[in-house]
């Protein structure tokens, strides 16, 4: 499908997926053909038969729309609701059941279980009356000293302990800068293919969500600012993005920064495993790049130490303080004084830039443990596109589309794995199984493993 066809079918598919919504504007003729390299007629002529079955609304010299009086079947919008509780459901299992390849966790084996243990015995010890009282709402102030200096030093930040919010997981972190900042009708960006559950949570509570495509270089730029350009918010994962693992380039780094500060719009960046690298070519924190102050950088602990702690933060820009702090008194609870304590000694103390050290090493070293058993069992059927970092990969299927039917498969013999498509919110997808490494203690452990389905994938892939 060539021409104004192709056109055509893009526009009508993200219109009744909802991915572009009634009264949104679409670009301009010649602004979108000098886009996509083609004539100016053949664009209006797939915007004719649009305006013609009732998808677009001509506004004359205001351009042109999503019919606002549009009305998509509502069963189409039931059918695609159950499909992702049906996903959602599938990840809430892999992550609570035990097995192979379980993403996001780290190396609980290689935890230095006897030096938190001696942490924690000394914090229960010197418990005084006043640490009976309800905690700071922006978090234990010793902790918050010890994440600024870390994401300093570590992530080229520049930051103080007064710009840092203690938070109980990303999940809570993401809505508390939407409850601070956001109204119902500001535009927010997510990438695609992103963060499942972070994609379920912004349904809910963002009215006006949309995507942005992710390739080789990171999160598309220029697509954003071609069609998202009014966004209020952008919400990514540059360090490596996910599920992909790849890393936003420095040329599309700058070019989302010149954006947000011209737009006057945030970027939230989660750089929820960028401790996590393996290669001297590692770019530093978006927010250290940052000379404008629209970065919120969000961190979490549940991936290099442990998710039980439900531990994480927020590096908010200085002009938000006042405004974080006011919201978190009014919404939040704040969380237990003790794992908080715990933790700050553990970072103040070296132990956890000891333990990153080493994770990093570990995790080198089993990630290709996992390459290797997969190479060796699987040597047709899937390719890997290596990255410089991360907690997974993603084999991507050579030949085929069926990584749903493949992840139900492996995850029969508890090989906890993920469909790739299954985290893409538009139509144009690419397809793998998402597999995490970080406790693979060795390669013959991964080749038995990746030997269980063995017979059912040569079956289904051919």
């Amino acid at each position: 499908m060539t021409g104004y066809q192709a056109i055509y079918q893009r526009y009508k598919q993200q219109i009744l997926a909802g991915s572009l919504k009634a009264g949104e504007k679409v670009p301009a003729i010649r602004v979108l053909a000098a886009d996509l390299g083609v004539a100016k007629k053949t664009v209006e002529t797939a915007y004719n038969i649009l305006i013609g079955e009732g998808y677009l609304v001509s506004k004359g010299a205001r351009g042109t729309i999503v019919n606002p009086d549009l009305k998509l079947k509502p069963a189409n919008e039931q059918t695609v609701n159950k499909v992702d509780d049906q996903k959602l459901q599938q990840l809430i299992d892999l992550r609570d059941n035990a097995g192979f390849f379980r993403l996001g966790i780290p190396a609980l084996d290689e935890f230095p279980y006897k030096k938190w243990l001696l942490l924690s015995g000394k914090d229960i010890r010197a418990m005084r009356p006043e640490h009976m009282l309800t905690p700071p709402v922006m978090g234990y102030a010793p902790l918050r000293e010890a994440i600024a200096n870390y994401v300093n030093i570590s992530r080229g930040l520049n930051c103080t302990a007064s710009q840092v919010c203690i938070t109980s997981g990303y999940k809570h972190s993401l809505a508390l800068i939407l409850q601070a900042l956001a109204t119902r009708h500001d535009k927010v960006v997510y990438e695609d293919p992103g963060y499942f559950f972070g994609q379920k949570l912004l349904k809910r509570i963002a009215e006006n969500l949309h995507y942005v495509p992710v390739d080789s270089q990171g999160l598309n730029v220029d697509y954003l600012l071609n069609y998202q350009r009014d966004a209020r918010f952008v919400i990514t994962t540059p360090a490596h993005h996910s599920p992909l693992a790849v890393t936003l380039s420095l040329p599309r780094r700058q070019q989302l920064l010149q954006w947000a500060q011209e737009q006057q719009a945030w970027i939230v960046e989660d750089d929820y495993d960028g401790e996590f690298h393996y290669t001297k070519k590692v770019l530093p924190a978006l927010k250290s790049q940052d000379s404008a102050d629209r970065v919120i950088y969000v961190g979490t602990f549940s991936k290099t130490i442990m998710p039980a702690m439900r531990i994480s933060y927020i590096v908010l820009p200085k002009a938000l303080i006042n405004r974080f702090h006011e919201t978190a008194e009014i919404v939040e609870t704040s969380l237990p004084l003790l794992p908080q304590q715990i933790l700050s000694r553990f970072i103040s103390e070296g132990h956890f830039f000891k333990h990153l050290k080493k994770m990093r090493t570990l995790y080198q070293a089993r990630r290709q443990m996992v390459l290797n058993a997969l190479h060796s069992v699987y040597p047709t059927q899937f390719y890997v596109e290596l990255t410089d970092g991360g907690m997974h990969i993603v084999a991507f299927l050579k030949t085929g589309n069926q990584d749903e039917q493949l992840a139900t498969i492996w995850q029969q013999h508890q090989l906890l794995v993920f469909p790739l498509s299954a985290w893409y919110a538009g139509k144009t997808k690419r397809y793998g199984l998402v597999i995490g490494y970080t406790n693979i203690q060795s390669e013959q452990q991964a080749t038995e493993a990746l030997r269980l389905p063995y017979e059912q994938t040569l079956a289904l892939l051919g």
